[in-house]
């Protein structure tokens, strides 16, 4: 498989960091393909003989993902595993559960290692995680501390200036929604007259004063006030709302409920049967909405959710980031037949949005683009190094001042479409010159968007693989899963941007299989002719599951 180009470039910015430093950390949003970064990192460092490395991680099931994406981006390379069931480090790279690996008689076996790797590094500055950093260090001083995360900034408001010097690259939320693999938020912030009594609430070690909150916020004219709201703008769209209190989460829930719209309630003190039981008859039973407090904030995505209801504030900005971001994801059409999805609706009726920022406020699309290294600034609190565009320093917190203009209630997002036909690994052709059906194609793959009825879709396939439909809404969405899928199933050795022969012109043998109407184009290329044939080969194929999706989406509107 390929990276993207601005994964590569996150890579890339990753190592020479490494190399100045001894440590770094970069920051890219869910949906950036962390893992894929993370793996493309270790296997540069592992490509010098006898080097190993060690990934860390907090989950079980992180650990599992992990290492399989690992022998996808690095084939050849052997992994092992060091976790409660298996003590192995017989792998060049060697995925470790840090609950199991941080104890002192396994750290005792640790070999040396070159490069320890800490996915979703904000939990990197806790016990266990530096009982691991330090013994690393103690065996090889020279040995790279490498973090990724998409939220660095922790709960507790501890930085992590003691584990990273610098932030090498930061991806954006705001680029991964240009680039279409995320949908775009389109954020309203209304008041119902609690504003001012929000902005006066205590903070605590850890947050706002939730209590305090849901004296504000829990009361039955106020959650009729969301009720209407949510009626009027979000009434035919899944829905997570995020409240202050599980008292609180109850009342709106029931709310809700007497108001005739399905809904359950989530929160910490269910048992995992009841939650599992829940969240299914959010995700496939009759309930539209899902309300929480505190528990479906990270690691949570069910892609049609295309609603977000903050009732309650944040004191930290990664904890908004990551109640919106259950919204941004975009939906596979083939798991979810017939829903649409192009954007994410953010209903604010607290202060989250107003205190920091819209999501788009920070993008410097500009920093991000080009190769080279990328623009930075250092922080005055902590000394650290980090990308121009942070308006938060990953390490310490500190926050730039915004400029006036960058103040206020938020519009509905606005972002230029970045050319995904230029920053592609491969080369675009415009068929039939109307624009409406695109095409690249590989040695063992093609990808295609194609529009029909006012909306695109995207198709991908290959020697020996299926036809799939990737995606169906937006062009840049649609786009960017065409653009992975041949990633996905090329390499480098297969990508079609500057090779000579391209411009040449067609085989005779290409020639005769084309349509007689197109062999009298004479400007013809061969790689234009590759492409023309991977559509005449599967034009049946494609053209039923376009029809197909389309006849889905008349179901169920």
């Amino acid at each position: 498989m390929m990276l993207r180009p601005r994964q590569s470039l996150l890579v890339d910015r990753t190592l020479s960091a490494l190399d100045a430093y001894g440590n770094t950390l970069a920051v890219a949003p869910t949906g950036s393909g962390k893992t894929i970064m993370l793996s493309a990192v270790a296997g540069r460092v592992l490509v010098e003989p006898d080097a190993k490395a060690c990934i860390l991680a907090h989950r079980t099931e992180l650990t599992g993902q992990n290492c399989a994406k690992f022998e996808r981006v690095n084939p050849g390379m052997s992994t092992s595993v060091f976790d409660a069931n298996e003590k192995s480090w017989s792998g060049q790279a060697t995925f470790a559960m840090v609950q199991t690996l941080s104890r002192l008689s396994h750290l005792e076996q640790m070999p040396t290692l070159d490069l320890l790797v800490i996915d979703e590094a904000h939990h990197s500055s806790s016990p266990s995680y530096r009982a691991v950093i330090d013994a690393v260090l103690a065996r090889n001083p020279k040995a790279g501390i490498c973090g990724l995360t998409a939220t660095p900034n922790r709960g507790d408001g501890k930085g992590l200036r003691d584990v990273f010097s610098n932030v090498a690259d930061q991806i954006t939320l705001g680029e991964m929604i240009a680039a279409g693999h995320l949908v775009s938020p389109r954020t309203f912030v209304i008041d119902v007259g609690v504003q001012d009594a929000l902005k006066n609430v205590r903070k605590t070690a850890m947050d706002f004063d939730m209590d305090e909150v849901a004296s504000i916020l829990d009361k039955r004219l106020i959650t009729e006030a969301v009720i209407k709201h949510w009626k009027e703008k979000a009434s035919s769209r899944k829905t997570i709302i995020f409240c202050s209190t599980v008292a609180h989460a109850q009342n709106v829930c029931d709310a809700f409920i007497d108001a005739g719209i399905n809904s359950v309630l989530i929160h910490g003190e269910l048992s995992d049967g009841d939650r599992k039981s829940r969240l299914a008859e959010y995700e496939h039973g009759r309930a539209q909405i899902v309300v929480n407090v505190a528990v479906l904030t990270e690691g949570y995505d069910y892609t049609p959710t295309s609603c977000v209801v903050l009732l309650r504030p944040s004191s930290y900005k990664s904890t908004f980031i990551q109640m919106v971001g259950r919204g941004l994801r975009t939906v596979d059409p083939e798991e979810f037949p017939g829903v649409i999805k192009s954007d994410c609706l953010v209903l604010d009726f607290g202060t989250a949005s107003l205190m920091h920022g819209s999501l788009e406020q920070e993008v410097n699309l500009d920093g991000h683009l080009h190769d080279g290294p990328a623009p930075t600034k250092d922080c005055p609190d902590c000394g650290a190094v980090v990308p121009l565009a942070c308006m938060e320093c990953p390490l310490c917190g500190y926050v730039w001042e915004r400029q006036p203009q960058d103040l206020g209630v938020l519009a509905d997002f606005v972002m230029s479409e970045i050319d995904l036909l230029k920053r592609s690994n491969f080369r675009w052709c415009d068929l039939f010159g109307s624009d409406d059906a695109l095409m690249a194609t590989g040695f063992n793959a093609w990808g295609g968007i194609f529009f029909l009825n006012g909306r695109w879709h995207a198709v991908g396939g290959g020697q020996g693989m299926q036809t799939h439909l990737l995606a169906v809404g937006e062009r840049t969405v649609c786009m960017a899963k065409a653009d992975d899928w041949l990633n996905d199933h090329e390499s480098a050795d297969s990508a079609h941007k500057t090779r000579r022969w391209l411009n040449e012109p067609p085989t005779p043998k290409q020639l005769q299989y084309l349509p007689q109407a197109l062999r009298a184009d004479f400007g013809m290329t061969r790689y234009q002719a590759s492409a023309l044939l991977s559509f005449q080969f599967n034009k049946t194929s494609i053209q039923r599951l376009v029809m197909a999706a389309n006849d889905s989406y008349r179901e169920a509107a």
